[in-house]
Formats: C-alpha cells, sequence, structure tokens
C-alpha cells in the first residue's frame, strides 16, 4: 500500500503519494531558483546599464538556464534540501537529538 501524504495548495487540501509530494517540491524549489537567477540577471543588466533592454536580460537568464550543469546543480541542490529537512524532521520527532539546547 502507498502511503499517502497532505498537500496544501492554495487553500486547498489533497491527498498524495509521498513520493509525488517530495517531487512537486523539488519542481518548486528548482521553479523558485529558477525566479531568483532571472531577477539577478535581469536586474543586474538593467542596473549596470550596459544593456537596457529586458528581452537582453530575458535571453541570457534563458542560455544560463539552458546549461546542464547549472540545472543539475539546481535540482541536486533540491533534492538534498527536501530530504535533509524531512530527515530532520523525524530526528526532532523521534527525540533523536543530542538533548542539547542552542545558546
Amino acid at each position: 500500500m502507498v502511503e499517502r501524504r497532505l498537500l496544501g495548495v492554495a487553500g486547498r487540501r489533497f491527498t498524495i503519494p509521498r513520493l509525488l509530494k517530495r517531487m512537486l517540491q523539488v519542481a518548486i524549489a528548482v521553479a523558485l531558483t529558477a525566479a531568483v537567477f532571472l531577477v539577478v540577471i535581469v536586474g543586474n543588466g538593467l542596473i549596470l546599464g550596459r544593456q537596457a533592454s529586458l528581452q537582453v536580460g530575458f535571453n541570457a537568464w534563458l542560455a544560463f538556464m539552458k546549461r546542464p550543469d547549472i540545472l543539475a546543480t539546481m535540482v541536486l541542490t533540491a533534492i538534498v534540501t527536501v530530504l535533509f529537512v524531512y530527515w530532520q524532521r523525524d530526528q526532532e520527532r523521534k527525540g533523536g537529538g543530542s538533548g542539547r539546547t542552542a545558546g
């Protein structure tokens, strides 16, 4: 039997398989990272004044995002982050911490 999890999207809750939930979280993290890169690359071109066109900045971002090494790094980082967050949450639930408090 497939373990199911709740996914909250736009004020609604859906029950989906755990693997699908993790894959959606990774995809969202990659999309957010790509959006941040878009703002940085286009903003850099506009602030420096070298290329006043938004289209030129967008084309530079698109060329950057099409590089397989960039995409692989983004996906790998998102996967590791999602898995780490769930692992740490499970450790806290089990009481598997060292018992020390931060501070």
